[in-house]
């Protein structure tokens, strides 16, 4: 089947949790509010000067105790989203209608529990450097380790899999399961992304000169880095019935890219960006003008901003209303797509054009019409961007059904 014509998928319930709230309607008041989750670096024991965004909650509640090998604070964050907005109780009564089997599970993250890992090696044996034998890989650190816990969890036996493409990976896990569920291969879908603090990429953003050392400051003149955060979201994806309210949220089209220009720095006019919303507004058979909002990658480094603003400049004009979260979530780097989306769902629902937060001056040179304040219209098709080291690029586009 031709790609351009895949018939949209209704995201029959979805979740995030991330530092501006546990669930849809604390995420929605703090996107209202224009709440910052983002506060300075308490993580562990870091001495970086940076801010980031963290959800105490991962560190403080367990796993289940059934479910005891796969407790790291990657799961522990998985776990609290799933019992977020009836997402469980959803995904449940999908494998009971299409039967576990016909539901598959796509997940993206970057680091996965490595947490557990970097702890453990702090646990080693003095006298022969052996990990501790508590510690359990392929449970926590494993790169599958999220989507194998979520599938037993609920119950479900379809194909499974981790899309590890750095920045851009939950949002090429919607990507995956709609080529699954146009295929024929599964019925239904989890999707999302997880992605938790670490040790890793505190430092290694650190070692890349890439953090800003307060609260992040997206297409703002004097934008210096990004700030690190932590999040949970998922999404139940299904083909969209013949009848459906008019504020239901579709998944309409999806466009992905690499264009490999380096492994850290994006290309420079935003080559693979603007690829990548080509074929996402291509997928979704819509022009570029049926766009009422742009949920920005919008990490807040130079290099970024400046190359997403030409991409964006290229398909979508210079007028289209963006921002982006970030300033209020940070980066949750592997989870990013997914949050965003649900975001993106969110804002779709409520008429919401949020604003860009930690922005002051706007940088006039980048030729966007970022927002500052919050706006509310009506909102039907909303595009949002993913774009990850070593030129992976996925954007989605989804809107209401009415």
């Amino acid at each position: 089947m031709d790609r351009r014509h895949c018939p949209p998928l209704v995201l029959a319930s979805f979740t995030a949790t991330s530092d501006i709230g546990i669930g849809n309607a604390a995420t929605l008041a703090s996107l209202r509010s224009k709440h910052c989750g983002l506060r300075p670096c308490d993580f562990d024991d870091v001495e970086v000067p940076t801010w980031i965004g963290a959800v105490d909650a991962a560190e403080t509640q367990p796993l289940p105790p059934q479910w005891r090998r796969y407790d790291c604070r990657n799961n522990r964050l998985a776990e609290l989203a799933l019992r977020q907005d009836g997402l469980l109780e959803r995904v449940r009564a999908a494998a009971d209608r299409y039967g576990p089997r016909r539901v598959g599970v796509f997940l993206g993250t970057s680091t996965s529990g490595i947490l557990e890992t970097e702890r453990a090696y702090r646990r080693r044996e003095p006298a022969d450097g052996r990990l501790p034998a508590d510690f359990d890989y392929r449970g926590t650190h494993n790169a599958f380790s999220t989507v194998d816990y979520l599938r037993r969890r609920c119950g479900l036996e379809g194909p499974a899999a981790t899309v590890c493409a750095a920045c851009a990976s939950s949002a090429k896990a919607f990507a995956v399961a709609r080529r699954m569920i146009d295929a024929g291969i599964v019925d239904a879908a989890l999707v999302g992304g997880v992605d938790s603090l670490c040790l890793t990429t505190l430092y290694g953003f650190h070692s890349l000169q890439l953090l800003a050392p307060a609260a992040c400051r997206p297409f703002d003149a004097a934008r210096d880095g990004l700030s690190i955060g932590e999040a949970a979201a998922f999404a139940l994806l299904e083909r969209a019935p013949s009848s459906l309210d008019s504020d239901a949220v579709l998944l309409l089209g999806t466009g992905e890219s690499s264009d490999a220009h380096h492994m850290s720095t994006p290309h420079p006019d935003g080559l693979g960006a603007r690829i990548a919303i080509e074929r996402a507004l291509g997928d979704a058979r819509l022009d570029a003008g049926a766009i009422d909002y742009v949920n920005l990658h919008g990490t807040g480094t130079p290099s970024n901003d400046r190359a997403e603003s030409r991409a964006v400049r290229a398909t979508c004009g210079s007028a289209v209303p963006c921002s982006s979260t970030k300033g209020a979530t940070g980066h949750t780097l592997g989870a990013a797509g997914a949050l965003e989306a649900v975001l993106s769902s969110l804002c779709l629902g409520a008429g919401l054009l949020p604003a860009g937060l930690g922005t002051v001056q706007v940088d006039a040179a980048l030729g966007v019409n970022y927002l500052t304040d919050n706006r509310t219209a009506p909102l039907r098709r909303v595009l949002s961007n993913s774009f990850g080291f070593g030129g992976a690029n996925c954007c989605l586009v989804l809107g209401t059904a009415g």
